[in-house]
């Protein structure tokens, strides 16, 4: 959920007017899968009057989880999510944008999640959301205050992890 006091704190944090950088802000909500599909179209309009660096869609899947329910569904859902998808990358190569989306992740229902090493999560969206990322972290929470961020695919990055923490400041170097 977008809290601007977040950004507040990690403009003082930085030195920078936090009026300023909330102007620099655009923020929608979206209400069901037709909203943030149109909502993308708004963005197109935007986008095409002023200058953007970054869109990010803070779970991409939640309003599909809950408008497609079951198996019955689940085609009409990822033909959805895919052109949602699409969209999105179409307006960053026009625009020359970065887009970061989150998603949500599931127990892995695969009897080979009960051995040790398997993961016993997966990401909504499967294969669509796979191929739409070009990048994929896997964020976990890590000993105290600290996250664990990893590689989990990339053309040009190799498999790894790093440590950070977040803070009412923003993100900071992990904590021992």
């Amino acid at each position: 959920t977008f809290r601007p006091q977040r950004l507040i704190a990690i403009a003082e944090r930085f030195g920078m007017d936090p009026s300023a950088v909330l102007d620099n802000v655009a923020y929608a909500k979206a209400h069901n899968t037709e909203h943030q599909s149109e909502l993308l179209v708004a963005a197109a309009g935007m986008m095409a009057e002023a200058r953007f660096g970054v869109i990010i869609v803070d779970s991409v899947t939640n309003l599909y989880r809950t408008e497609y329910e079951g198996r019955g569904e689940l085609s009409a859902r990822q033909m959805h999510l895919g052109k949602f998808l699409r969209h999105l990358t179409r307006l960053a190569d026009e625009f020359g944008v970065a887009v970061v989306v989150t998603n949500q992740v599931v127990a892995n229902p695969d009897g080979n999640a009960m051995f040790a090493g398997a993961n016993a999560l997966k990401p909504i969206g499967g294969n669509i959301m796979a191929h739409a990322s070009t990048t994929r972290l896997a964020l976990r929470k890590g000993r105290g205050e600290n996250r664990i961020a990893k590689i989990a695919c990339s053309p040009v990055l190799p498999e790894s992890e790093a440590q950070f923490a977040i803070s009412e400041i923003g993100i900071e170097d992990a904590k021992d």
